[in-house]
């Protein structure tokens, strides 16, 4: 099977046409701008936390389409999160996409992130579906700039 008929699903093509929460978001409080060195890929991420809450995230990228994919869903999905209810689906989607052998930790709270699962099948891919997320870590770490190396 080739990767773009098993990689790119209707629902991953609608993601990079019609990106979600693709924008700047001049009132986040948070943000920063994250690089992989290997492809090139940038983003910013912008977060609006209120209290422990993320209330709004977005993002602008120079992106691959699995890139703009995943940080698409992303956004839509730690808005209303607890910062800690967002770290811990970064960890979770981490450790599927970069262990084969693990078992999915994601459940309904994850929103379309489970249709990201296949990246898996093609390592080549997993940074590129990680950067946002990575990214976002860092801006809610209070890090400015960050690098995802392999």
């Amino acid at each position: 099977m080739s990767e773009t008929k098993s990689l790119y699903s209707e629902a991953i093509l609608d993601h990079i046409k019609n990106a979600r929460n693709f924008r700047e978001l001049a009132e986040a409080n948070l943000k920063s701008h994250g690089i992989n060195p290997l492809c090139g890929d940038t983003f910013d991420v912008y977060a609006m936390v209120e209290g422990d809450r993320v209330v709004d995230a977005a993002f602008q990228c120079e992106c691959c389409g699995i890139s703009m994919a995943s940080a698409s869903i992303m956004t839509e999905t730690v808005k209303g999160k607890t910062v800690q209810e967002a770290r811990a689906l970064y960890r979770s989607f981490e450790k599927m996409l970069r262990d084969p052998d693990s078992v999915s930790g994601l459940n309904a709270d994850s929103g379309q992130m489970p249709m990201l699962e296949l990246i898996r099948e093609f390592p080549s891919r997993v940074n590129c579906a990680l950067l946002g997320w990575h990214t976002l870590d860092a801006a809610l770490d209070g890090r400015e700039s960050t690098t995802l190396e392999s």
